[in-house]
């Protein structure tokens, strides 16, 4: 008996749908919610009293309009991120193809055979037509890819936007470095000036008999030591420049100029209200990342799970056939066909439970990963605070000491020149305002690269987008 096309797709639909319901049935739900991680109530440095300040732009807080160039720079020219837009633009793409796999095929398909059996003369077939093929998701297998596929989108958007959070401190570090290191060099030549003086004192005092060359020995091995910083620190400044320049995509040395002239190192207002811990880790766009890798590895699960299951096909084909071109134009005869399949694994040597197992492994690793994540984001935001405190303190201590050196060095000059004190106690109040003082440029380019990382562990830096 022959089935009319028709009545062929009916019975293999209804072959269909029987093994759906009966397969269905047999797949079993994992477990896959994030891990729970001890999540502390609030900060143990800070207790927010007023609503989180909103960190999105955070290096306008500077008020440094060139800082905020960089940045903006930064954030559309580095290579890290374009890298990471790439990535995203891939895993949207794939997505798109898990996606497209759901649906059926159509294509079309033109042939020319000229053939010759025996003494027979050669006859030529024309052919013509559109095919289609569906491979129905009687068990799930291509949803949960496409489920996977759409969690490693968002799990590379969420990447792209860390990329963004890293790139945009890291600009501003340099760049707070870059403005530690001119002011410290700016010291360091200051110290020079007063220290040649007293060295130019010194040798005249030789000369006239009052002193003895051990004080001249004494001044100027005093200058020579600060005459070896300053190249170090010209050294600092210029490789920071070229870092800067890198980060926003630029040659090394396309910032000199704009970075040459002296500014005081930046300091934002300690007006920065904090989130509570919870809050921050919603915030931040590793901790996205990793839920989402948790997601598509679940997915992945179920795919490996429903490949150990029958697959169902059906395709059909639909075109005209002729002996001549000009026949197969004017209409030809009409050919058509419809096929039903189905593919059962008999034995596979155990390959198909091992790839769940494999999966299922996988999925582990992710939830472990998740956990390290946000582990790491409580401290990141823990040692920001207290460094910040900590240095908070020490700037305000060394600007102290700072100003009691100053004084003691003019104090100590004077007084050498009335013959109260020896040249050592000069020499060693010149060492103290000089330290004291680098201490101070260092400390306060510190202080503020500490606001920048804590802005960067509270996930400040970029948009979340509506319902991501």
């Amino acid at each position: 008996m022959t089935l009319r096309p028709t009545a062929l797709l009916l019975r293999c639909s209804v072959l269909v749908t029987a093994l759906a319901l009966a397969g269905c049935a047999s797949l079993t739900a994992r477990p896959g919610a994030v891990p729970e991680v001890a999540v502390p109530a609030q900060w143990s440095q800070a207790t927010p009293s007023t609503p989180a300040t909103s960190l999105v732009d955070w290096w306008q807080r500077f008020n440094d309009p060139l800082l905020s160039q960089l940045v903006t720079q930064a954030l559309q020219a580095n290579t890290t991120v374009r890298s990471a837009q790439a990535a995203l633009a891939q895993a949207r793409a794939l997505r798109d193809v898990s996606s497209a796999n759901l649906g059926p095929t159509v294509g079309a398909s033109a042939s020319a055979q000229r053939s010759k059996s025996g003494d027979n003369p050669a006859g030529n077939n024309f052919r013509a037509g559109f095919d289609a093929s569906w491979e129905p998701d009687i068990f799930g297998g291509k949803r949960a890819g496409l489920s996977a596929s759409d969690a490693v989108a968002q799990a590379s958007q969420a990447t792209l936007a860390d990329t963004q959070v890293s790139v945009a401190a890291e600009v501003a570090v340099a760049y707070l470095q870059l403005r530690g290191q001119q002011a410290r060099l700016a010291i360091a030549r200051s110290n020079l000036t007063s220290q040649q003086e007293t060295l130019q004192i010194t040798d005249w005092r030789v000369q006239a008999g009052l002193t003895t060359s051990l004080e001249l020995s004494q001044a100027r091995t005093n200058t020579e030591q600060t005459l070896a910083q300053i190249p170090a620190l010209e050294t600092s400044v210029a490789q920071t420049r070229h870092a800067l320049a890198v980060l926003t995509g630029q040659p090394p040395s396309a910032l000199n100029m704009l970075l040459d002239p002296v500014v005081a190192v930046p300091l934002p207002a300690d007006d920065l209200a904090l989130s509570i811990p919870a809050a921050t880790l919603r915030q931040r766009p590793d901790v996205r990342a990793a839920e989402q890798q948790i997601a598509a590895a679940l997915a992945r699960v179920s795919q490996a799970d429903a490949a150990r299951y029958p697959s169902f096909q059906i395709s059909g084909s639909v075109g005209l056939s002729a002996m001549a071109l000009s026949s197969l134009t004017g209409g030809g005869s009409l050919v058509s066909a419809l096929l039903g399949s189905v593919s059962v694994p008999l034995f596979d040597g155990g390959a198909a439970r091992a790839q769940v197992r494999s999966q299922e492994a996988a999925l582990e690793q992710a939830r472990i990963a998740y956990q390290g994540v946000v582990l790491t984001a409580l401290q990141e935001v823990e040692d920001a605070l207290v460094s910040l405190r900590g240095n908070r303190e020490r700037l305000q201590r060394l600007r102290n000491a700072s100003e009691s050196a100053q004084q003691a060095a003019l104090l100590a000059t004077q007084r050498y020149n009335s013959g109260l004190v020896d040249f050592q106690t000069v020499l060693d109040t010149q060492r103290s305002l000089l330290s004291t003082q680098d201490s101070v440029a260092s400390t306060q380019a510190e202080l503020s690269a500490d606001h920048v990382r804590l802005y960067k562990a509270l996930g400040g830096g970029w948009q979340p987008e509506p319902n991501t």
